[in-house]
């Protein structure tokens, strides 16, 4: 069975300029369950990661910032979010949910996490509403442990996985690989281990003859044990931060394309669901659920 972590805390209570996008969050499964997708033994309840797990990849420094809430007000307005114990609390069970995915994946083949792909959280530091590195986290978590050795993050939200990027850039056990918007967020672009910048206003067309060329050829050379794939669907040309013009079909596409790969190989795979912007929620919850479907028909058998 397809394992997926959710937790209402996944959607926080904000003020209503921060609520839009959390607002999948909840709409994700319920959205599953009514189509008949999926029932509630599909879903498991995260446990959230301890500090001494999180610090596998974040500063210590910073983690007892975030955890005593004195984070600076620069620091705080970097985050995007309002710092409350809420969130931070909310932070640690994301990762959880993470985390406890790979069991799953090792189990079932996949698991997907309804929230996460925080890919802009740095060692000390959070940006662009990502605090803690959940995939980060558990791919270090994995190394930890022994049970992988290999690892393959590849990250196709529209803007480039930075935190991720910089975090592994000296692990050589991990390979980071981003597609995402040249001229889009964050204007400082890290060095992931296979960076391709796209262009304003790239189609299906443009985007699946780069998907060709390089995702194929980097799963064969890095022969992966274990894959995290974050999979934004700010990539929609609906999406009003994303200055891409994907299709449902286009988006839809390029995730079988990473799931059919790991799964005609075996390698264990965790799928992230990163950022979404769209004006129109059902956009993005539809995306989303795409991609959960996708999963399903893999691998639900």
């Amino acid at each position: 069975m397809v394992k997926i972590a959710y937790d209402p805390r996944f959607q926080l209570k904000l003020p209503e300029n921060h609520r839009f996008p959390m607002l999948k969050y909840e709409l994700i499964p319920r959205q599953l369950m009514y189509e008949g997708i999926i029932d509630s033994s599909y879903l498991f309840q995260p446990k959230p990661i301890t500090k001494s797990t999180a610090a596998f990849v974040h500063e210590n420094q910073y983690l007892d910032k975030l955890l005593n809430l004195t984070l600076s007000p620069s620091e705080i307005r970097r985050s995007g979010f309002p710092l409350t114990r809420e969130l931070i609390e909310r932070e640690f069970l994301l990762a959880g949910g993470t985390v406890d995915c790979t069991e799953y994946a090792f189990e079932n083949g996949i698991a997907l996490n309804v929230a996460g792909g925080t890919h802009h959280a740095f060692r000390d530091q959070a940006e662009g509403f990502c605090l803690l590195n959940d995939c980060a986290i558990a791919a270090a978590t994995l190394l930890e442990s022994g049970k992988a050795k290999k690892i393959l993050i590849i990250d196709l939200d529209v803007h480039q996985g930075n935190g991720t990027a910089a975090i592994f850039k000296n692990e050589s056990a991990v390979f980071t690989m981003s597609m995402h918007g040249a001229n889009n967020f964050p204007h400082h672009k890290e060095q992931s281990d296979l960076d391709i910048p796209l262009p304003d206003g790239t189609d299906d067309h443009l985007y699946h003859a780069l998907m060709d060329q390089y995702l194929p050829a980097t799963f064969r050379e890095q022969n992966p044990d274990f894959v995290f794939y974050i999979s934004g669907v700010d990539v929609l040309a609906s999406d009003k931060l994303g200055r891409l013009k994907l299709s449902r079909d286009g988006c839809r596409l390029r995730d079988e394309k990473v799931i059919r790969l790991c799964h005609g190989n075996k390698v264990p795979l965790v799928i992230t669901m990163g950022g979404g912007y769209s004006e129109k929620i059902n956009d993005i919850v539809t995306s989303h659920c795409d991609t959960f479907k996708l999963a399903m028909t893999y691998y639900d058998v």
